[in-house]
């Protein structure tokens, strides 16, 4: 920190570099100071060497103590605070908190900007763990972090509670809740846990290598919620009437559509999805705007569960 500070200022050579961050510890020998220089450069800070003055800088418009934000990154940073206070919760407090650090490294237009009423709202469900939840994501993520595994004890849907040996992988945030995607040692396979439902975490001594070929985004594609997964999709086309084509068109539940515009305005989009019942609701709740097409068992699976509705309420009348 002391380099980077030094270069920050950009009037040091390299000699009076060796003296800066000598203030607190011996003067580093040459190779030494090098060394640094390269770690930063590998770590993406911008610096160069000056010829002209004879100083180490960083490139213009780069600073660790002011950012220089133009429209559109400040439209970015005012959205990011609104998702902030959408979230709620330790992950809407994280990410204020990142907001608020960019937003003290930004001039004072930028903090009046920011500190004004949002431009942009977010209707985002709201995620708020329990003290017993918020431990449970802490130790999990810190134990991602740190690629160690973790024993706890798991609740599942049916109140059955299971001792789980597990590396975390990533996190996955779904309608209010935060899943932890996870090797299970038992079951030998990934696993997604609620991190809600995860009590008693411990993190273990044992490190573990997360396999170079996972991606968390493409485990989480073929699902709505992106925490169903499946090795295989099925495809599934569902046909939008013109009045919400548009509509159905943006909304991006699945990495795997394909979108085939009808003439008549109305569009139809097959979907490569993990699981199908999480579509089938999803469709549900487009009313009659939305009709599967194909296949013939999911159609078939809509119809039941429609007439199990209907059922409901005609009891309900009675």
């Amino acid at each position: 920190m002391r380099l980077l500070n030094a270069i920050d200022e950009g009037h040091f050579s390299f000699e009076q570099l060796k003296d800066r961050l000598g203030e607190a510890e011996r003067r580093p020998s040459t190779r030494s100071l090098r060394r640094y220089l390269a770690i930063l450069a590998d770590a993406g800070f911008p610096w160069h060497f000056d010829r002209a003055s004879n100083t180490y800088r960083f490139a213009d418009g780069y600073s660790l103590k002011r950012l220089e934000l133009n429209g559109s990154e400040l439209f970015g940073l005012v959205a990011l605070r609104a998702i902030s206070a959408s979230l709620g919760g330790a992950l809407g407090t994280y990410v204020d908190e990142v907001t608020a650090k960019l937003v003290g490294s930004a001039g004072k237009s930028a903090r009046d900007r920011v500190a004004a009423p949002s431009p942009v709202s977010f209707r985002l469900s709201e995620i708020r763990l329990d003290r017993q939840g918020e431990k449970a994501f802490a130790l999990c993520s810190a134990a991602e972090r740190s690629a160690r595994s973790v024993s706890f004890a798991y609740q599942d849907k049916e109140g059955q509670r299971t001792k789980r040996i597990a590396d975390p992988y990533g996190f996955v945030v779904s309608s209010g809740r935060v899943y932890c995607v996870a090797y299970d040692h038992d079951r030998r396979d990934k696993r997604v846990f609620a991190v809600d439902n995860i009590f008693d975490p411990v993190m273990l001594a044992r490190t573990f290598v997360k396999p170079a070929s996972f991606s968390l985004d493409t485990f989480a594609s073929a699902s709505i919620s992106g925490v169903l997964h499946s090795d295989e999709t099925t495809e599934v086309r569902v046909r939008f009437a013109p009045r919400v084509a548009k509509a159905a068109a943006a909304a991006r539940i699945v990495a795997e559509r394909a979108i085939v515009p009808q003439e008549d305005g109305s569009v139809e989009i097959a979907y490569g999805v993990a699981d199908v019942d999480e579509l089938v609701r999803w469709v549900l709740g487009w009313g009659a705007q939305a009709e599967v097409v194909a296949p013939t068992a999911v159609r078939d699976r809509i119809r039941m569960l429609l007439a199990e509705v209907a059922s409901k309420y005609e009891l309900a009348r009675n």
